[in-house]
């Protein structure tokens, strides 16, 4: 009796370190092979909107997240200064046609006289008739500057998206080339998952990938895009000496680098609103919608 006893205390045991080996190495594999990473991000493109010519902003067309779509105007440079360049531009435009009309009128004059008019007379013609036809050229390119200007005064989105962090008022000064609006690129939304770097050789551009996005039950879709070819070398810098600067430091504890996977989101329901910054966690499945295993 007391060797059954024994027997089945020795049988529970080598049970219970079976079942522990096996848990312990599903969990190893689980979060230190499998490729799925809780540090994930929405991430999106921001297109910074400055205008391309200065003035006073006369007209505000959008309002704080909005959304807009190419080609919206966002709002509205005061155009009289722009329209009176125009309007100074076409007169001298026709100013140099007139002239250009009269020169080329005196050379054809001077042609028909032949040898009985100066041959300074008629080099003196045809060089006037070039200078006149390079002025009108010239008042040509002021005139459709003058109207580039005039249709810049209205500044457009120039992606899909949503207004963000809108500040601008009428009556601000813009100055051309300072950004003032901020629009997230909606066609560029996606997720980003910082895999550890011991991960990335079960991960390959074409995989399949579930997002769940922390607080919300949906699962989203995606598929891994690319693979980021470089990160930032913490342990090295640039010095003034051209030479290379590393530090002398090391430490025996490394961690694994992290390496940004970009993943290209699919079938998106719309009742799910996509916000660049939310968190999400990342997991890769294989090309065949299967989980990917350790080997």
């Amino acid at each position: 009796m007391n060797t059954l006893k024994l027997i089945g205390r020795i049988c529970l045991t080598l049970i219970v370190v079976a079942a522990a080996v096996l848990v312990g190495r599903h969990m190893w594999t689980y979060y230190m092979e499998e490729p799925w990473t809780r540090d994930g991000k929405i991430r999106a493109d921001i297109v910074n909107i400055a205008p391309d010519v200065s003035g006073l902003v006369s007209d505000v067309m959008v309002r704080d997240n909005q959304q807009v779509h190419t080609g919206d105007i966002l709002f509205r440079v005061d155009k009289r200064r722009f329209e009176l360049a125009l309007a100074q531009a076409e007169a001298s435009l026709e100013q140099s046609k007139s002239s250009w009309d009269l020169a080329i009128r005196e050379r054809e004059r001077q042609e028909r006289l032949g040898d009985s008019g100066s041959i300074q007379e008629r080099e003196k013609a045809a060089s006037t008739e070039e200078q006149a036809a390079a002025a009108y050229r010239e008042a040509v390119a002021t005139r459709d500057v003058a109207k580039l200007n005039l249709e810049r005064a209205d500044v457009r989105s120039t992606v899909n998206g949503t207004i963000s962090n809108l500040s601008l008022q009428p009556g601000d000064y813009v100055a051309a080339g300072t950004a003032k609006v901020a629009v997230v690129n909606s066609d560029s939304l996606r997720a980003e998952g910082y895999f550890e770097e011991n991960k990335l050789p079960r991960i390959k551009p074409g995989d399949r990938a579930r997002i769940h996005l922390m607080g919300q039950k949906i699962v989203l879709d995606g598929v891994v895009d690319s693979i980021a070819t470089g990160i930032e070398d913490r342990e090295r810098s640039s010095s003034t000496g051209l030479l290379a600067n590393i530090t002398p430091t090391f430490n025996w504890v490394r961690l694994a680098q992290r390496v940004p996977v970009r993943i290209r989101l699919i079938n998106v329901p719309q009742d799910v609103a996509l916000i660049a910054g939310l968190t999400a966690t990342v997991e890769v499945i294989g090309p065949d919608g299967e989980q990917l295993s350790s080997k």
